[in-house]
């Protein structure tokens, strides 16, 4: 006979395909978990037998979780609106591709068009992979135009095809190596970790995405920091402190010996480079800077 209490300990996981699957396997090596993908299934190993992974569209994944084939999810907010996907929110993950910064979908039109506002696009024709959301926005402004889904390559099929399109974008480069401009910003979104409703509603696959929403949130905050370790005469330690205020709270011990104090605290990556030859000049000695995986609050 099956082990039920065994089976139920397994939290079925959806993770996206395509320009955030590397980002997200990144994230979770981060956070601690060996992923191993099959270039040839959709369902990667993980190196914690309490996970089950699949590999999806991310446009698919809020749907499933929705629907129960999936207990949760990470998938961009903007699918979830798209989906209608009735979902409880775990966490904010706020990465992207290719940068931090949140991905946008956009009206957008050939830099000469004579569409200025979304108002100008009564009556035009629209192609998107985003209908649901481009209808709502259009609703939102009182206009009526004919949408088109696009399977991909929406940036090519304006001005010939149809008059604008709604489309993603990070930084807008290729919008503009295309010479196409924005009109307007319809939504922003990062990705979001998703819950089914009766998965959340289950007290150990709720405490399972919480613990995980604390690791993969913590790999997310250590991104752009390092942590910095150094020794300094302990009549130094003032005038360190005060100099350098980002060494606000940092932990200090006394060394061996005594008139020496050890400190070590965290900083922004970007300052390193100024700021360890300040520390040399107010007395530190033995400075090293080391990498983290994870910093939680």
């Amino acid at each position: 006979m099956a082990d039920n209490s065994t089976q139920k300990n397994i939290l079925r996981l959806g993770l996206p395909k395509g320009s955030l699957q590397e980002p997200t396997l990144d994230l979770f090596n981060r956070s601690g978990y060996n992923i191993v993908v099959n270039s040839r299934s959709y369902r990667p190993s993980v190196d914690d037998p309490e996970l089950e992974i699949r590999l999806l569209r991310a446009q698919e994944i809020g749907r499933y979780v929705d629907h129960g084939f999936l207990d949760c999810g990470i998938t961009g907010k903007d699918w979830i609106a798209e989906n209608a996907a009735d979902v409880e929110v775990i966490t904010d993950l706020r990465y992207s591709k290719a940068t931090s910064m949140p991905t946008r979908w956009v009206l957008v039109v050939p830099e000469d068009s004579s569409i200025r506002t979304v108002k100008d696009l009564q009556g035009k024709r629209i192609a998107t992979e985003a209908i649901g959301l481009t209808r709502a926005y259009l609703d939102r402004n009182g206009v009526q135009a004919e949408l088109e889904f696009s399977w991909g390559a929406t940036e090519v099929k304006v001005p010939e095809m149809v008059d604008a399109i709604v489309d993603i974008t990070e930084t807008g480069s290729s919008l503009r190596a295309n010479k196409l401009r924005i009109v307007d910003t319809l939504m922003e979104s990062y990705p979001q970790f998703v819950s089914s409703k009766p998965a959340y509603s289950d007290p150990w696959k709720r405490e399972k995405m919480q613990r995980l929403s604390m690791l993969l949130n913590g790999a997310l905050e250590a991104r752009y920091k390092v942590g910095v370790k150094m020794n300094l005469p302990e009549h130094k330690l003032e005038n360190m402190l005060h100099a350098l205020p980002s060494l606000r709270r940092p932990t200090i011990s006394q060394l061996a010996g005594g008139g020496w104090v050890a400190i070590e605290t965290i900083i922004d990556e970007s300052v390193v480079r100024e700021i360890i030859p300040q520390l040399k000049a107010l007395g530190a000695e033995g400075i090293i800077e080391y990498p983290l995986n994870k910093v939680v609050h």
